[in-house]
């Protein structure tokens, strides 16, 4: 059970905005160490409780229903269901450079300081790591997912490639200086230094590369894991799989690794039912790291970009990153809110900032003082400059109905009262506000959720009971007529909603197609022939290639997507369209959500009107109905992802064979040769690509479509026959005190 929360206090300040609930002593700033108010009731503990006792509740009937109902089975079964639901967790994705802060902010947030080695986050590595609450026990673990023996021999064969042109080239312009220092990078941080000059077979008769041979093979499922008690012990343990070393190379593990997984204790409040990403600019050119990080971009329903406040409001990287992934994240994602977070306000020279600014200060006020008062005026104008950049940006246009919040943090006064800022000034408890309520709300709906199946449950017992003469049994045939007709009647009406928004579709993703075709070879000679300098861009056009048309340079400079390239136009015609039928957030009146949410075999011209089994039927089919239509608007979810990114996956597989063919290509000429041969299988294939990507997502919004009709239909059927089985003459089981103690449950939650 989760402890009362406490109010903070702020040296004897009162401030709405400061209290929060505790998450563990380790939370706590220094000067927080009293517990204020031990009366007030953390609205997390309520819903646990809440849940705890529809549980008890529930289980009380299950070991009644043992000795009096025949059906008992199905209801007990039912139950048991229910108390082992799982939801997919709250994904929130983080953007920022190595030196950013990201590292300290997190251990901020979760007050934990040092919890992770700084400058393990960002874009220094292709690394995706996230973070999730500990609910099993008191250590710090660390789930590593490592690519596999195969991949890596296969990678090293890459990255010695690259070297080994690099030595033999005699023009500047066929050295790309990026993909050299990710080969050097990636060989010497696993086998030492001077290993990148090396050749491959040399390598191998060095007894580091034998080490790292056998902890791939011996690592089962290609994973290792690190759990500890201790935080400083455990931080050690896994920095080498997660860290660069520019000091000291050999033995550092992290080309290896695919993600990490680490999981903190004692965070309950704040990452139950969340997930925090990091998603680093993969600079490496990894298939594999690249579809998981598409695939992690997608599930984000909140990103945070990160970025120095010296920086944030020039810097371009963050915002270039975050325009380049617009797709993943808006209609092909499920991004809700935007957050830009200025790292490292405490960082400042008054005096400097003071002459830059032209402030008026009051110069008999303390240096420390005086610097709380530079930072404050920073962080104003940062958060002004940043609100005013993001509504003139074209991410706004793409991103109508998202809400962004920026946050001006210091990681370092979080922890630090000499740093004279407030715990509420150094905003890290705003954003822990931020994930608690998101936490808090996941856990109420999943609270609600079960207190409602529950009182469905009690009424389809409720209505076993009433079943004791063969004039209920013509009563129950009535309903379950009209249930069937009913249901006929709504799954007909979804039919031809879906059909609309097929025809609808269908007519601009024809448009799409037709652009694509006209345009396609235009743009592909744009990408991979640009008027710009072109040294080392024969390197960066061979590793497009083999990376299945897509290059990213380590520092985000650098982004080109052949695939996303092609895609654009047919992306284009049904980007608004898109958002109408699947939208993040609000209502359109044409969406797929909403046509689920009309759905219903519940009608008030009943057949029985009045009846007092009919109001307990009814009762356990509407709670039937809620739940499955919830469970399909999460699945509307997920299928909108995959057909959205089905167009860029399906050009992608059309032009994989001349990818491969192009990556292929050496000696003299070859960089002509491969945007000849790109070009040219761009111009063959483009009436048929392009078709192809347009039935494919035809073919998954009709799977849509069947798939919610199927679960409707054979869900509901199996809930009316469970529901008006002939169950006359059997034992009865009142469970009207039940039923009442769930509803004042559920009145409490709607509070």
């Amino acid at each position: 059970m989760a402890r009362r929360g406490t109010k903070r206090k702020h040296d004897n300040k009162s401030s709405d905005s400061s209290v929060e609930s505790p998450l563990t002593t380790g939370t706590k700033r220094k000067r927080d160490h009293e517990s204020s108010d031990s009366s007030v009731e953390s609205p997390l503990t309520t819903d646990m409780e809440i849940m705890l006792k529809a549980k008890q509740i529930m289980k009380r009937v299950t070991d009644n229903l043992v000795h009096t109902i025949i059906m008992q089975g199905d209801i007990i079964s039912k139950i048991n269901k229910m108390n082992n639901v799982s939801r997919k967790k709250a994904t929130i994705g983080s953007f920022g450079k190595s030196g950013e802060g990201k590292s300290s902010l997190l251990s901020a947030v979760l007050g934990k300081r040092n919890l992770l080695p700084s400058g393990c986050f960002g874009a220094c590595t292709p690394v995706v790591i996230q973070v999730e609450a500990n609910l099993t026990d008191s250590n710090y673990i660390a789930e590593i997912h490592l690519v596999s023996e195969e991949d890596w021999e296969k990678e090293l064969k890459d990255l010695f490639t690259v070297l080994s042109e690099a030595r033999t080239s005699d023009s500047e312009e066929d050295m790309n200086d990026n993909l050299v220092e990710v080969a050097e990078e990636k060989i010497t941080a696993l086998y030492g230094a001077d290993a990148d000059k090396k050749t491959l077979e040399e390598l191998k008769n060095v007894e580091k590369y034998a080490e790292i041979k056998t902890f791939l093979s011996t690592c089962e499922d290609n994973m290792k894991t690190i759990s500890k008690s201790d935080v400083s012990k455990f931080a050690n343990d896994i920095s080498c799989y997660i860290l660069r070393s520019q000091s000291s190379p050999g033995g550092w593990y992290w080309p290896l690794v695919k993600s990490v997984t680490i999981k903190i204790p004692d965070c309950r409040e704040l990452l139950e039912h969340i997930v925090l990403v990091d998603l680093p600019g993969t600079g490496d050119c990894n298939k594999i790291r690249d579809d998981m990080w598409k695939s992690k971009l997608r599930d984000c329903s909140s990103v945070w970009i990160v970025s120095d406040v010296k920086r944030a409001v020039t810097d371009k990287d963050p915002w270039g990153i975050l325009k380049h992934c617009v797709e993943e994240l808006g209609p092909g994602g499920e991004c809700k809110s935007i957050n830009f977070i200025c790292t490292k306000t405490d960082d400042i020279n008054p005096a400097a900032y003071i002459r830059a600014e032209r402030l008026t200060i009051d110069h008999n006020l303390e240096d420390k003082d005086q610097k709380k008062v530079c930072i404050l005026h920073r962080n104003d104008h940062a958060k002004t400059r940043m609100k005013e950049k993001f509504e003139i940006s074209e991410i706004k246009k793409r991103f109508s109905n998202v809400f962004l919040q920026v946050f001006t943090v210091s990681s370092n006064a979080f922890f630090d009262t000499n740093l004279n800022l407030e715990s509420i000034e150094t905003e890290i408890p705003k954003l822990q506000d931020d994930l608690r309520i998101l936490n808090k709300n996941i856990n109420r709906e999943l609270t609600r959720d079960y207190v409602n199946e529950a009182k469905g449950v009690l009424s389809l017992i409720q209505s076993v009971q009433l079943d004791t003469d063969k004039k209920t049994a013509e009563t129950k045939d009535k309903i379950y007529t009209e249930l069937e007709k009913n249901l006929k009647k709504a799954l007909k009406e979804l039919d031809s909603c879906f059909d609309t928004i097929y025809n609808d579709l269908e007519q601009r993703l024809s448009n799409g197609v037709k652009e694509s075709v006209q345009l396609c070879v235009a743009s592909t000679k744009a990408m991979i022939s640009p008027n710009i300098d072109k040294r080392g861009f024969h390197k960066i056009l061979q590793a497009l290639c083999k990376n299945g048309g897509c290059y990213w340079s380590k520092n985000w400079d650098v982004i080109l997507d052949l695939n996303k390239q092609l895609t654009r136009h047919m992306h284009e015609y049904i980007n608004e369209y898109f958002n109408l039928i699947f939208p993040v957030t609000g209502t359109t009146g044409k969406s797929v959500q909403e046509q689920i949410d009309k759905f219903s075999i519940i009608q008030n011209d009943s057949a029985s009107p009045g009846s007092p089994i009919l109001h307990h039927i009814q009762n356990f089919i509407k709670t039937e109905e809620t739940k499955l239509k919830a469970s399909l608007k999460r699945d509307v979810v997920d299928a909108k992802k995959q057909i959205y990114s089905s167009i860029q996956i399906t050009i992608k597989k059309e032009m994989s064979s001349c990818y491969e063919e192009a990556a292929a290509v050496t000696g003299i000429g070859s960089m002509k040769k491969r945007q000849e041969l790109l070009i040219t299988t761009v111009d063959k294939m483009k009436h048929n690509m392009f078709k192809k990507a347009k039935t494919e997502v035809l073919k998954k919004l009709q799977k849509l479509k069947l798939y919610i009709k199927d679960a409707l239909e054979s869900e509901l059927k199996r809930s009316m026959k469970l529901s008006l089985s002939q169950t006359s003459k059997i034992k009865l089981m009142d469970v009207s005190k039940e039923t009442e103690l769930l509803e004042r449950l559920s009145e409490q939650l709607s509070d």
